[in-house]
């Protein structure tokens, strides 16, 4: 049959092959699939062992605990091979959502965040932390680029203007304290974000009276 389409092969090459044991690879594999169907596969109520909520990692872990010696390269090439997969109970937390209606103030550093002297550009963003317990602040931090020290910091449990521009004044009262206060000639420099007020790449010079703008 392979002759006729067009793969010739020796009859003895043929009996050869299939009569050649399985590779010890092969074998190991089996087996291993074996062990993870037991988890992965329901059983005859279609009911799955808590295990089946693995991923590869931890599957991997959990075979290590019951003296299965695999790798878990092993462990995740068999699990992908077959479609086995754990749950993943994280969302996915976007924190810059550009408003493509909002038009953006003008780049006043043009990607050159490399500065002289202190005070002269504060690169503020925020990003979310999640806690043990779960859940997850989002944390404001404001950055001297000049020595990359955080100057300013916020945390809050939603994502609004204000505790973002409290991390910029907690920043200025930072520097006043330190005798170096901000002055009309400090850029702040942050990303096209959706907090109102912030939209539009917020780069502007820090004027300390009215840090409260955005």
């Amino acid at each position: 049959m392979l002759s006729e389409h067009g793969c010739p092969i020796a009859p003895r090459t043929f009996y050869a092959w299939l009569s050649r044991p399985p590779s010890q690879r092969a074998l190991w594999d089996m087996t291993i699939t074996s062990i993870l169907a037991g988890y992965y596969q329901p059983d005859e109520q279609g009911r799955r062992k808590p295990e089946s909520l693995y991923g590869a990692t931890k599957m991997w872990a959990h075979l290590q605990r019951q003296g299965i010696a695999v790798a878990r390269c092993t462990v995740e090439r068999l699990m992908r091979a077959n479609g086995w997969q754990g749950v993943s109970r994280r969302k996915k937390i976007r924190t810059t959502v550009p408003d493509p209606t909002a038009g953006r103030a003008p780049d006043l550093v043009d990607r050159q965040f490399r500065v002289i002297a202190p005070n002269m550009l504060l690169v503020a963003d925020f990003t979310y932390v999640r806690l043990a317990s779960a859940v997850f602040v989002y944390t404001a931090f404001a950055v001297d680029a000049y020595a990359g020290r955080i100057v300013g910091w916020q945390c809050s449990a939603g994502k609004s203007d204000g505790f973002v521009r409290a991390a910029i004044r907690q920043a200025a009262e930072l520097r006043r304290r330190e005798g170096n206060p901000l002055t009309g000639n400090t850029i702040h420099h942050s990303d096209a974000g959706s907090q109102p007020r912030f939209n539009g790449s917020s780069q502007h010079r820090l004027i300390e009276p009215i840090l409260d703008v955005g």
